[in-house]
């Protein structure tokens, strides 16, 4: 069996890299200046976020393999297994590697909401890719973070470390909007697809056996995370997926009132409802009225 080394600590990170630790909850890396990783599958215990600057060998990243373009940005979260593949004998990608302990932002704001930056839960292939002025910028916010690691540690040091690593994640969600935005073709495209697999699902059987269709069922049916696949559909249609479903099932619901032979407990069945009351709930909420009440109205 393949031996899987834990990364738990900034410090075990640095030695696996051949650098000094300067703060045990931070480090920032040019991995051109580093000892090469060798091939093997990593544990991630902490947050690590990597810039790649040229093209580099083959990683698994969760599901997925990805070849590293030059100008992404891939972000990793404690508990994400990497690993370089077999054929790669040694990894050596060129770039900065950031990594930090979940105990450095504790008590800070940033720790209050490191939960609202989704793309530390992304998969591989939904890297963000830099524009030349973006990298400039990453690259300013890790200059000053470097600056201060660079300083005697005081009490000011956790403030300033975690208020400029805001700042960079910040940025970070400013530039995957615009990247939403610049790929709006391909995005437009997931929204179709996701109509279509709503589509085919209700006119399957699927909603009696498996029930009703769940974010993460078409996330992954549509081979995206479901961080990801939240934020798209949130951004190109103004709704969240769920919403999406519910409204997808209200649409499907109102075809099938129309037929009388069908009480509305057998309805919320066939859609994938477990118990009747939940559908009406869902459906007096969404229309205004209960599906007895739609019924008879038409």
């Amino acid at each position: 069996m393949e031996k899987i080394a834990k990364i738990d600590s900034v410090d075990v990170y640095n030695k696996l890299r051949g650098v000094e630790t300067l703060n045990p909850l931070i480090s920032i890396i040019d991995m051109s200046k580093a000892t090469a990783m060798p091939a093997q599958t990593l544990n991630f215990g902490v947050y690590a976020i990597f810039l790649k600057e040229l093209k580099c060998g083959e990683l698994k990243y969760g599901r997925d393999y990805y070849d590293y373009q030059e100008g992404t940005l891939v972000f990793i979260s404690p508990g994400q297994v990497i690993g370089v593949q077999p054929k790669v004998t040694q990894f050596e990608p060129k770039g900065w590697a950031l990594i930090f302990h979940s105990d450095l932002i504790k008590g800070t704001l940033l720790g209050k909401h490191i939960q609202d930056y989704s793309f530390f839960s992304y998969e591989s292939n939904e890297a963000l890719h830099l524009s030349e002025k973006e990298r400039q910028i990453v690259m300013d916010c890790f200059e000053k973070i470097q600056d201060e690691l660079a300083q005697n540690i005081d009490k000011h040091s956790k403030t300033l470390i975690a208020s400029n690593l805001e700042l960079f994640l910040n940025y970070c969600t400013r530039f995957y909007d615009r990247q939403f935005i610049t790929r709006d073709n391909i995005n437009k495209g997931i929204v179709e697809r996701f109509e279509t697999l709503l589509n085919e699902y209700f006119s399957s059987d699927k909603p009696q056996t498996i029930g009703l269709p769940s974010v993460a069922w078409c996330a992954e049916e549509l081979n995206l995370s479901a961080n990801y696949f939240g934020d798209l559909i949130k951004k190109e249609t103004g709704i969240s997926p769920q919403e999406y479903i519910q409204t997808k099932v209200i649409d499907v619901a109102k075809d099938k009132i129309f037929d009388i032979d069908q009480s509305i407990s057998q309805i919320a069945y066939h859609l994938g409802f477990k118990y009747p009351q939940h559908f009406t709930r869902l459906f007096k909420q969404k229309v205004g009225m209960s599906p007895i009440e739609y019924r008879n109205l038409n």
